[in-house]
């Protein structure tokens, strides 16, 4: 199947603000995009783009000050398959895991797995080494949190998720990251495009999504802990250590989100010719997450 993907945001700026933005679809599915997803901003302004440590691709604009508005449009290719699962997946021994993943092991800023890691064994401690280990993680996560953007809140770590039991899908993600890796389990977390296709509506408002990988088996294994079942059209953005690693947009300077908004929608076979243009979205308040 083809899915349009994209977003629009504006903010207001009081003064030149510099930004670096993460709005591309991962290079790993680079080469479904039939039409590429580039970023269009306005007023024009130059743009440059490179990587970070994490291999994620990477904008950076300098912002005029007053209304900056930021596009991307896109069509990708997608098998359309449910999520994978592979429950036979084991759980390496960190003395035999590689090189490349151990720094997925460690705390970070949002998910303090050291913390957490008396509670992550009293929970999970009799759990099998393998991929059940972590759905057990996710699935406590899952049940634990209750989503309500009312209660977001940008500088919540998991410790503190676990502690309140609210927040929104970082704050599901930062928990069962910082679980198993409590557990020794790599783990990294992950932005993107989640859709509803293939499910019953109603649909609600379209949304960036976070969840995460686990390395197990000698790969990564998608888990998602805030919708904790297999979905269609999942594409991914970026990846890191937590969402510090891969913020959406960076701004440095004082900025207000004043319009925003999400698509992720099936492009149907027959249709050859381009897509319609998206109508601007009216300015809505955004919460912080």
């Amino acid at each position: 199947m083809r899915i349009r993907l994209g977003c629009e945001m504006a903010f207001q700026l009081p003064n030149p603000t510099p930004i670096i933005m993460m709005l591309n679809v991962h290079h790993s599915r680079a080469g479904d995009l039939d039409s590429p997803d580039r970023i269009a901003v306005e007023p024009a302004v130059p743009i440059e783009g490179f990587r970070d440590g994490f291999g994620n691709w990477c904008t950076r604009v300098m912002a005029p000050a007053g209304r900056f508005a930021i596009r991307v449009d896109g069509v990708i290719r997608d098998a359309g398959d449910w999520d994978a699962v592979d429950t036979a997946a084991v759980q390496h021994r960190v003395e035999d895991l590689p090189t490349d993943v151990l720094g997925f092991l460690l705390p970070s800023r949002y998910c303090e797995s050291d913390a957490l890691s008396n509670e992550a064994w009293r929970l999970f401690g009799h759990t099998a080494p393998d991929w059940h280990r972590a759905k057990a993680i996710v699935d406590f996560v899952h049940g634990h949190i209750a989503f309500n953007y009312q209660n977001a809140r940008n500088t919540r770590t998991a410790a503190e998720a676990y502690a309140e039991g609210t927040g929104v899908c970082r704050d599901f993600a930062h928990l069962a990251v910082a679980f198993c890796r409590a557990m020794n389990i790599p783990t990294r977390y992950c932005t993107g495009y989640i859709s509803d296709i293939g499910l019953p509506p109603p649909y609600a408002p379209g949304d960036f999504a976070a969840w995460m990988e686990c390395y197990l088996g000698g790969r990564w294994h998608m888990f998602d802990p805030r919708n904790n079942a297999p979905r269609k059209g999942r594409v991914l953005m970026a990846y890191g250590r937590d969402a510090a690693d891969v913020a959406l947009t960076h701004t440095f300077g004082s900025s207000w989100l004043q319009e925003f908004r999400v698509w992720t929608d099936e492009v149907p076979e027959a249709a050859d010719a381009p897509a319609p243009a998206v109508a601007a979205p009216e300015a809505i308040p955004i919460p912080a997450e």
